[in-house]
Order: structure tokens, then sequence, then C-alpha cells
């Protein structure tokens, strides 16, 4: 008979590998959603101190990138699976993986903590953060059960000297001095994500504004604020056609 914890994890899995299937469109709804049915709040009532939580945020958010764009430049593996489903054809123990089983989560996460920071709102805190942890820690139960049954052995070991999450700061300074940096990669691989939270996070800020006071009063604030939308759309756009043209391959 399969015990409680048994059936937990199994649950966790099915539903780990529903979302891996579809987790590119159901986090940005549920995103989309979350801002809609929720409204910031303006911190201490004061402007300065909600532009400092601001820049709070955004430095985890940004931290959160730069996590992401040294395992890309690093030992990267493909996450995007096979036909939607979870795929791995080696076991990545270098570069940052050998810090963290799942470092490219771990800075969406942080990512996503940033922008709720700027945002600002209780139960946006209490919803977003609790979907998306809960998201990514089944997603990761469900590649952790495919990499047990294909790797075995080799697999258990790597979870046992690696931490999950948070990645380990031991011999961090060697790992990150050791071997070059891709940047093509980073940039073939990165520009999307990287256009998406950075033009999400200034659409926060907008919409931030109206909520604290109203539309009319912020036209100025929006108007100056659209404008850093332009060098965003720029970059993806320019980015984009060097990769189409294949001029960021190796």
């Amino acid at each position: 008979m399969e015990s409680y914890t048994d059936m937990f994890r199994q649950f966790m899995i099915n539903v780990g590998n529903f979302l891996f299937r579809y987790r590119n469109t159901m986090f940005f709804v549920v995103g989309i959603l979350l801002i809609f049915s929720t409204k910031p709040r303006l911190i201490f009532n004061s402007e300065f101190y909600d532009s400092c939580m601001d820049g709070v945020g955004f430095a985890v958010a940004i931290a959160g990138q730069v996590l992401r764009a040294l395992v890309i430049g690093k030992d990267y593996i493909k996450r995007g699976g096979k036909d939607k489903e979870i795929m791995a054809n080696r076991l990545v123990q270098g570069g940052l993986f050998a810090h963290s089983r799942n470092p490219l989560y771990f800075g969406n996460i942080l990512i996503i903590v940033g922008m709720g920071i700027i945002y600002n709102s209780v139960w946006g805190y209490i919803l977003a953060y609790s979907f998306f942890i809960f998201g990514y820690l089944a997603i990761v139960m469900a590649e952790e059960d495919f990499l047990t049954k294909k790797f075995g052995v080799e697999y258990e070991r790597y979870c046992n000297r690696v931490p999950r999450f948070i990645p380990r700061l031991a011999g961090i300074r060697k790992t990150l001095g050791s071997g070059g940096f891709d940047w093509l990669r980073f940039l073939r691989k990165e520009y999307n994500m990287m256009c998406i939270w950075v033009s999400s996070v200034v659409v926060l800020i907008i919409w931030e504004e109206i909520g604290h006071s109203g539309y009319a009063a912020s036209k100025s604030a929006i108007q100056t604020l659209s404008l850093y939308l332009i060098p965003i759309l720029l970059f993806y756009g320019v980015t984009r056609y060097l990769k189409k043209a294949g001029k960021l391959s190796t």
C-alpha cells in the first residue's frame, strides 16, 4: 500500500509534467491575471520609499538574470525538452550545475521575487509566490524522477553532493574563473527572456503609477516610462534578426 508521502510525490510529479508542457504560456497567463486581480500599494504612503522598493526589486531580478547568464554562458543544459516532454541526453554537472542542480529555475524565482517586490501587493505576494514556487518545485520533482530513471546511481550521487536550488558558494570562484564565457550562446538563448521580464518591469511600474495616482495624474510619468520600451524593442529586433541570419552561431 502506498504511503501518503509516495502519493504526494507522485501527485507532484504528475503536476510537474503537466506544467513543464505548458509552463511558458501558463506562467505568463497567471502573472497577467494576478496583476489585474490585485492592487499595488504605496509603501509607508511614501513615493520615496516606494521607489526604493522598486530599486530593491530590480536588483533582485538583475541577480536572477546574472545567475541565468552565468549558467548559459558556461556549461549549459537544454531545458526545453523534446516535444514538450522532459528530455536530457547527458547529465550536466559542470559550471553552475556543480553548485546547484537547478540554477536556471532559481534564477527565474529571483526574477519573479524581484518583480513582486516592485509591484508591492500583499495578495500579489501571497498568490504569486505560492503559485510560482509550487510550480517550479513540481517541475523539478518531475525532472528529478526522469533523471533518476535515466541516470540512476550517477544522478543520486550528484543529488547527494549538490543542493537542489540555492547555489553552494564553496569553490564558485574557481568555477567562474575556469573556461570561457559563450556570449553568442547567451544572446541567442536569452535575449527573449531578458526582453520579456525587463519590459514587464516597465509595464508593472506604469500600472503601479496608475494604481497609486490614477491615469490622468500619471500621464506624464507613463509617457516617460514608455520611452524605456523603445531600446528594449530595438534590442529584441536586432538580436532576433542576427539570430535568424545565423550571426549568433558559434
